[in-house]
């Protein structure tokens, strides 16, 4: 239960022109371009934690990958493969975290709980300066790095760092408020895929336990 609980937290608490003209284009630009042509995409990522709450660098090796789809706004499939397998999804109204080692779903209403999450950066609105204070983050590992900073003030993270290249995401640095930083890593994107209407239809697992949040 404890393992479930932390994974779900740490994402759901978690939980994204042509290339000549971004190549040299800001990481404001960029992103822009990226979230108003950008209706769905899939790809693959990869998440570890890099300090833990004191700042420190975790003892334990906190590696995961998978991968993720979705459709805006707030409609998203977030697949952990490794080390536990686990889906995050949402369908635009409710929210599923599905455990399949010990057969649990937990669910929620989405809600604004979206609002000034990551999740909101890859998979709500346009409307992300609604939410969020934009900023240039400078260049860094040969991305351009967008700084957003949450504008509530009861969210877990305080900064929430996007790195871009080529009009991509590449990658984003989420810093919460206990000091722990993860870092997610995407590859594989594909923009606009073609999904159908039932995509993101959660299906109950067969005997699962399920707790309603």
């Amino acid at each position: 239960m404890k393992r479930f609980k932390s994974m779900a937290v740490l994402t759901a608490g978690l939980l994204l022109a042509g290339a000549a003209s971004v190549a040299n284009a800001s990481a404001l630009e960029q992103f822009k371009s990226f979230v108003s042509s950008t209706k769905a995409a899939k790809g693959e990522f990869t998440q570890t934690q890099v300090k833990g709450t004191n700042g420190d660098t975790p003892k334990a090796n906190k590696n995961s990958s998978g991968t993720f789809v979705f459709a805006r706004p707030g409609k998203f499939i977030w697949t952990y493969s490794k080390p536990y397998e686990q889906v995050l999804q949402a369908d635009g109204d409710q929210m599923y975290i599905y455990d399949k080692d010990l057969n649990q779903v937990t669910t929620k209403k989405l809600g604004d709980a979206l609002g000034s999450s990551p999740a909101a950066i890859l998979f709500g609105s346009n409307d992300l300066e609604k939410n969020f204070t934009l900023s240039e983050g400078g260049t860094r590992d040969g991305l351009e790095w967008l700084k957003a900073v949450p504008k509530a003030k009861d969210t877990s993270f305080e900064q929430i760092t996007i790195g871009l290249k080529d009009g991509l995401p590449a990658a984003m640095e989420l810093k919460d408020s206990f000091g722990q930083t993860s870092v997610l890593k995407f590859s594989k994107i594909e923009k606009n895929p073609a999904l159908s209407a039932t995509s993101f239809k959660f299906v109950m697992p067969k005997g699962a336990d399920v707790f309603n949040n």
